[in-house]
């Protein structure tokens, strides 16, 4: 099996299923040990609260079994909330801890009072601009700086290492991180999976990864 989709009640995994399919990628979702051991990848979705889903993840030690398939040194990647849910801890609807994977903070995207033009959730299509030159080595290969991705969410990352930055978002005054790299995790804020061809290309790379 290439790819295990965890599944945790609060994703819509539909689209990954999609793109892993596009790209013969044999996939299983679950939050089984069995098949999180078992996967040479492991996708994290979300969508929702990050309180609600840390819960979800406990309740049948799904974040336990995270952790070990992250400590055997294979591919994690976190979308979305899946990509929240990485750092120690969030600030969604009270204070909350998350996974510990990544060392920072989950903030919610500062609302802007004198325009109507930037409200939340920052939704749609924005850019994505590059912050580290381990870009061109990651999954992000073959995009270009400044490429277009598709956004959902109200809440950003601050990570603790600004090193591990591979790219960055402006939404109104405010510049977030929008995907990290840190040894074998990666985490995108965009929706790959919903980002056209360009974010195909990002399981196109997971293909070749394998």
């Amino acid at each position: 099996m290439d790819i295990a989709i965890i599944d945790y009640g609060l994703s819509n995994l539909h689209s990954v299923e999609n793109a892993c399919q596009k790209f013969n990628l044999s996939y299983v979702i679950t939050n089984s040990e069995t098949d999180i051991k078992a996967a040479k990848i492991l996708i994290l979705p979300g969508v929702g609260a990050f309180g609600e889903a840390m819960l979800r993840l406990r309740k049948n030690k799904t974040d336990y079994y995270i952790r070990k398939f992250v400590d055997t040194g294979k591919p994690l990647i976190g979308i979305c909330l899946g990509f929240q849910l990485l750092f120690d801890r969030s600030e969604e609807f009270g204070d909350y801890k998350g996974l510990g994977l990544i060392k920072g903070t989950v903030k919610k995207l500062p609302f802007i009072l004198d325009s109507n033009r930037f409200v939340l959730p920052h939704l749609g299509w924005n850019k994505i601009f590059k912050q580290n030159d381990n870009w061109n080595h990651s999954l992000l290969r073959g995009v270009n700086d400044g490429d277009f991705m598709y956004f959902v969410h109200s809440y950003y990352v601050e990570p603790f290492c600004k090193d591990i930055v591979l790219s960055s978002t402006t939404y109104g005054n405010n510049n977030f991180c929008s995907s990290i790299m840190s040894e074998n995790i990666t985490g995108f804020q965009f929706h790959p999976e919903k980002s056209g061809q360009l974010g195909l290309s990002i399981f196109e790379n997971l293909k070749k990864l394998i």
